[in-house]
């Protein structure tokens, strides 16, 4: 059991960290967004049909599926088995002492998180790929103006903040978590990885709260 456990948190660890990596270049191609309106519609729009129209691309978002998917059915598997092996849920225990309240809650940070990715690929891929859109003056589909509607909603832009301070506190925990899994939070690296932990987190979270905010007042 405890050797099936190690794999499990590997699997964990190497989606997770596969994961964070799509972020980074989620984020470069959405920072797009924050240039002037016609200038910002023509450079979104003809990255947007970059990722459309190329095979690689759509292979490597079918990986990213899966990732997902295996990272949040092995998160469950590992929470039952912690479950099971503690033989309590921890009524009357002080580990809010010990541990931060993210490590203590990341079932709940992860259930908003995936109940967001839904709404977010129902409203962005769903729309880009199983729909009839409008083209911009190049012929791209033009996803900068569906972007600026959904952005234009209070409610949808409130879900998308929470959810990014959601996702904040969940890449914080697991960014560390993974570190210890691969052997890399070790004494002589430690303030190495809790810095570039912090600064990533920062870096993304940041980032994609700005773009909702940005375009909601522009």
């Amino acid at each position: 059991m405890k050797q099936t456990t190690i794999q499990y948190k590997l699997v964990m660890a190497l989606t997770g960290l596969f994961l964070c990596f799509f972020l980074v270049i989620h984020l470069l191609g959405n920072l797009q967004l924050l240039l002037p309106a016609a200038e910002a519609k023509d450079q979104f729009n003809w990255y947007s049909h970059l990722l459309a129209g190329n095979m690689f691309i759509k292979i490597i978002s079918w990986v990213l599926l899966l990732a997902i998917i295996a990272h949040a059915v092995y998160a469950l598997i590992l929470a039952q088995k912690t479950r099971k092996a503690n033989g309590t849920k921890y009524v009357y225990d002080k580990r809010s002492t010990s541990s931060p309240w993210n490590s203590r809650n990341m079932g709940l940070l992860g259930t908003v998180i995936l109940i967001f990715l839904v709404i977010h690929l129902k409203d962005f891929w769903y729309t880009s790929d199983f729909t009839t859109m409008a083209l911009d003056k190049q012929g791209n589909k033009d996803m900068y103006t569906v972007v600026l509607l959904t952005f234009h909603q209070w409610w949808y832009v409130l879900i998308y903040e929470i959810s990014f301070i959601a996702l904040g506190f969940h890449l914080l925990h697991g960014f560390f978590s993974a570190a210890r899994t691969l052997g890399v939070y070790h004494p002589k690296y430690i303030k190495l990885v809790r810095y570039t932990g912090w600064l990533y987190t920062a870096f993304i979270t940041g980032g994609f709260m700005l773009i909702p905010i940005f375009v909601y007042f522009q």
